[in-house]
């Protein structure tokens, strides 16, 4: 039974779903979503902040700040709740109320750019944003999940080695590209480990991470406007981009059969499928799949009648 005393101290690590019985595809899903911030990005915020501290980076007027569309803004929030740090998350019109309205009642401050970039995102305006309160003043301790090499770290000490240990013969692994900092930490832990593993980098329609031409993107999470510096593509064997329409569509068969998961577990999922359909047709690979998080915090958005219709039209929905 465990005991804690931080709310950052309990992750589940070692909950999979088969996938066979849901969606007929020999896949198993990670799950990542069951922690007090709700998804896999606990443990990059986790890790970063631990560096910062032990840096001597955070003092006692510090302001932590970062740029999210929303996971790692409330795993933010929460940890410096817990230790009492302030902490401002920059944001976008992407992000959804229910995730803006959990990093205020976690104590953070948030403040929403509106301003598009050169790519139709809201990516590199929200960094520019964050860089002009850093250079404003000593107090911003900006952590920079886009370069912080703690941020793949965190997924080479804990994420990779539990996926080694539950499934020694794996020879497929997927994980979305959003920072890439689960994806890195993955790709690099199985290739310097010498483990035959195909790494499939997941990413969205509209996404440049991989080269991709911009597009709208409704769904937060998955893909970029501006190319991640953690990047780095000789450590990922393949790249599949999936469109939005796929990704709702997933999360709704996902939901039919009770698992309800957020945008990006749809993404990788869909395209996982897609992937192992193409190149293993027929076959029954050992296959697994970083699922980030769950759906709770989409109900406004990809689960919602009105929204769909607003930006997607009529959908053929399972």
């Amino acid at each position: 039974m465990p005991i804690i005393s931080s709310p950052q101290e309990f992750n589940v690590e070692d909950l999979y779903v088969d996938l066979r019985s849901v969606l007929g595809a020999p896949l198993f899903l990670k799950c990542e979503g069951f922690n007090f911030a709700g998804s896999v990005k606990l443990k990059a915020a986790a890790e970063m902040i631990s560096a910062a501290e032990r840096g001597g980076l955070i003092g006692p007027d510090s302001v932590l700040v970062e740029s999210s569309s929303g996971n790692l803004g409330i795993a933010l929030a929460m940890i410096a709740s817990a230790k009492g740090y302030r902490f401002l998350c920059v944001t976008d019109p992407r992000c959804n109320t229910t995730s803006q309205q959990v990093m205020r009642a976690l104590g953070a401050e948030v403040r929403v750019i509106d301003e598009k970039d050169a790519n139709g995102g809201y990516l590199e305006s929200r960094i520019r944003y964050v860089r002009g309160l850093v250079e404003s003043g000593g107090r911003y301790v900006w952590l920079n999940q886009y370069a912080n090499p703690n941020n793949w770290r965190a997924h080479y000490r804990h994420t990779a080695p539990a996926i080694a240990r539950a499934f020694p013969d794996l020879d497929v692994l997927f994980v979305g590209a959003g920072t890439t900092g689960t994806l890195m930490g993955c790709a690099r832990y199985f290739k310097e480990h010498n483990r035959p593993v195909t790494i499939v980098a997941i990413d969205a329609v509209g996404s440049v991470t991989f080269g991709g031409i911009p597009e709208r993107r409704m769904v937060p999470g998955l893909g970029t406007s501006t190319r991640p510096a953690l990047v780095d593509e000789s450590y990922i064997d393949d790249v599949v981009h999936v469109a939005e329409p796929d990704t709702i569509r997933t999360c709704h068969r996902l939901a039919g059969s009770g698992f309800l998961f957020g945008g990006s577990t749809g993404t990788v999922v869909s395209g996982a499928m897609h992937w192992l359909n193409e190149k293993y047709p027929g076959e029954e690979p050992i296959a697994v799949a970083v699922s980030p998080d769950l759906g709770e915090r989409y109900l406004d958005s990809i689960y919602e009648e009105g929204w769909l219709k607003e930006y997607f039209g009529t959908l053929d929905l399972p």
